[in-house]
């Protein structure tokens, strides 16, 4: 009985918390999203204020498509960094704007496809055996890139990084555990908070890039047909053909980040509203930040994370974040003090964040008594986690590059739909 007290939501889907709540948790979404929505830009070349717009937009459009029940965060992707890498140095952001539409325009043709065919075949392909160890993959895939950003400044080993990680872990976790009230639905932006003070006093953080910017700053929007000397109407083919493909990526993580939410809320996302409409909001998102100037966007495991240690599911959290992402757009020393919280604090969460979706991995293996006591199971969860965990990546060229979320997905579903029920040697 206390085990489903436990498990009961904060705040369900539809439940709007009070107004100064709403802001509070609405700002944990916001910073736990942000580091990693504007490093795809940074990396790649893109404006970073368009970027934190177009994912907020991006956000509000997936919450209309879906009429706001499905509580998913819309961030910038990294399945695209190198094609679009690529392209920003040889061609410039037309071919790249061009190149996020199509990925959107394919999602929309999948949902279509979805659409009329439904989504009953979701059960065979994702049966437990499957959806345990994909989840706990996509939490676990990350542990490197937390670990590694909660040790290393510039690239070397800094024991302040690891003591600011730790702490901002440790205050995550008795935030968590020990504070009530509106304190206890906040856990993530107590550690962030904490962390980014000791940061300061530790000297991990410049403020130099907040002293310097304006406090309206209209971000850099580059659209689809712009060119150097005024609208370009060029079509660049090999924008289309080298990004298009990779929606193969970022579908896996689709389907899988959809698993996580639905583990978590209790709801059905693939029945209602259904896999077309999500898939329908990633591509809409998707093609409004191609035509501005914005990378292409996925759902975030952060955001889910979030949602997993707070038990707020509410859409108008969600929707709150959207709305002050694309507000701290324009507002340029709130966007700069933001972008100065340092990888030792998003790390230390991330231990956290990336954790507590591994869990729900754990958590969907037990609940449906999965058994590794049989082979098949075992032959099937093995290699997942290991390909998953480890990136066992597939480089296509310099362009084309399937994680290994991406393929640890995959062979689950192929595993499944091919091996036998019992193995021959069991028989």
């Amino acid at each position: 009985m206390e085990e489903k007290q436990q498990r009961q939501p904060i705040y369900d889907l539809h439940e709007r918390p009070p107004f100064f709540q709403l802001i509070g948790l609405s700002l944990q979404h916001l910073f736990s999203m942000f580091g990693a929505t504007i490093l795809v830009p940074l990396l790649v070349g893109l404006n970073p204020g368009v970027a934190l717009f177009s994912s907020g937009v991006g956000t509000l459009i997936h919450l209309l498509t879906t009429k706001g029940k499905v509580p998913a965060y819309m961030g910038s992707s990294f399945a695209f960094i190198i094609p679009m890498a690529s392209m920003m140095k040889t061609i410039g952001y037309p071919a790249v704007g061009q190149g996020v539409v199509s990925v959107g325009i394919v999602y929309l043709i999948i949902s279509l496809i979805v659409w009329r065919i439904g989504s009953a075949w979701i059960d065979k392909i994702f049966p437990p055996e499957v959806v345990g160890p994909v989840i706990l993959v996509i939490g676990l895939s990350l542990a490197a890139t937390a670990a590694q950003s909660a040790t290393e400044l510039n690239g070397h080993y800094d024991i302040k990084v690891f003591l600011v990680a730790g702490a901002t872990l440790l205050v995550t976790i008795f935030a968590n555990m020990y504070l009530g009230g509106f304190l206890g639905l906040i856990p993530v932006l107590i550690g962030i908070i904490f962390g980014y003070l000791l940061a300061l006093a530790l000297g991990l953080v410049d403020l130099s890039s907040v002293a310097s910017a304006h406090w309206f700053a209209l971000p850099k929007f580059d659209f689809l047909f712009s060119g150097h000397n005024g609208l370009s109407w060029h079509f660049y083919p090999m924008a289309v053909l080298t990004m298009a493909p990779l929606v193969l990526v970022t579908l896996s993580e689709h389907l899988g980040h959809l698993l996580v939410l639905s583990k978590i809320t209790g709801q059905d996302f693939f029945e209602n509203p259904g896999l077309h409409k999500t898939l329908a909001g990633d591509g809409a998102a998707s093609v409004f930040a191609g035509l501005v100037g914005g990378p292409a966007v996925t759902s975030y495991g952060e955001n889910i994370g979030v949602m997993q240690l707070s038990r707020v599911y509410s859409v108008w959290v969600i929707g709150g974040a959207a709305v002050l992402a694309a507000g701290f757009a324009f507002i340029g020393k709130l966007s700069a003090l933001i972008g100065t919280v340092p990888g030792a604090v998003t790390g230390g969460v991330g231990f956290m964040l990336y954790g507590v979706i591994a869990a729900a991995g754990l958590q969907v293996i037990v609940d449906n008594k999965v058994d590794y006591g049989q082979k098949r199971n075992l032959m099937i969860a093995g290699p997942v986690m290991v390909v998953g965990i480890g990136n066992f990546h597939l480089a296509l060229g310099s362009q084309v590059d399937f994680s290994g979320v991406a393929l640890a997905t995959v062979l689950g579903i192929i595993l499944n739909l091919i091996l036998p029920k019992v193995a021959k040697s069991d028989r």
